[in-house]
């Protein structure tokens, strides 16, 4: 496996960390394709932690991102602050709102968000370096921010993340939910996924695509 990706993950679950479907399909895809890849998370406590059978929060209750993404990829992960981005070829940050609460205060603050420092440190050099980046679901909201104005991206159609978006600098594209939006010039690729799927197979198709437009890129 000569390319190699690294990815960000921000918790266990949909509502208060990194979306598990999202994450394991693009470690299928990566895999099957034959890209070598590596997870990563800070090492810091969740925002809050919900009940996903109720959707509401659980007073009292406290957990690491860092110990919460490590059931998701059977305990293969580092602390974010380890990632260096010249061993790697690329980075993708799957969706779920943990990209939101946790790697940003994107939930709370809208568009007067801030991504969390280390994950700039970590995803900057790659941007810097033109290494394609790939982000799905509620993540491409952090690229205005994180990477810069005037970048291209999908979180599918809804119109208030994209409002926000486009208040930071950012430029937002409609999306079907089986197709991808990329911003050639800055090699960053998005997909909606769970912002807009329905079902695992919709979400797969885009996720998909995403991972192989990355593998394009990668050659480029």
């Amino acid at each position: 496996m000569s390319k190699q990706v690294a990815v960000i993950l921000s918790g266990c679950g949909v509502q208060d960390g990194s979306e598990i479907y999202e994450t394991t399909l693009t470690l299928l895809r990566l895999d099957q394709l034959g890209i070598g890849y590596r997870c990563f998370a800070p090492d810091i406590m969740q925002y809050h932690v919900i009940d996903h059978r109720n959707g509401e929060a659980i007073e009292g209750e406290t957990r690491s991102v860092l110990l919460e993404s490590a059931r998701l990829v059977r305990g293969n992960i580092a602390p974010l602050g380890e990632l260096e981005a010249d061993e790697f070829d690329a980075v993708i940050l799957p969706g779920g709102f943990g990209a939101a609460k946790n790697l940003s205060n994107f939930a709370e603050a809208g568009s007067d968000m801030e991504p969390l420092a280390e994950l700039v440190e970590a995803v900057a050099p790659f941007h810097e370096a033109r290494k394609p980046i790939g982000l799905m679901c509620i993540a491409p909201a952090l690229v205005p921010k994180l990477l810069g104005p005037g970048i291209a991206v999908t979180i599918g159609h809804d119109p208030g993340v994209a409002g926000a978006i486009s208040s930071m600098g950012g430029l937002h594209r409609s999306c079907g939910v089986e197709d991808i939006v990329v911003d050639f010039e800055n090699r960053v690729v998005t997909t909606p996924a769970y912002m807009l799927a329905t079902r695992i197979g919709e979400a797969a198709t885009g996720i998909f695509k995403l991972v192989e437009r990355i593998d394009e890129l990668m050659d480029l």
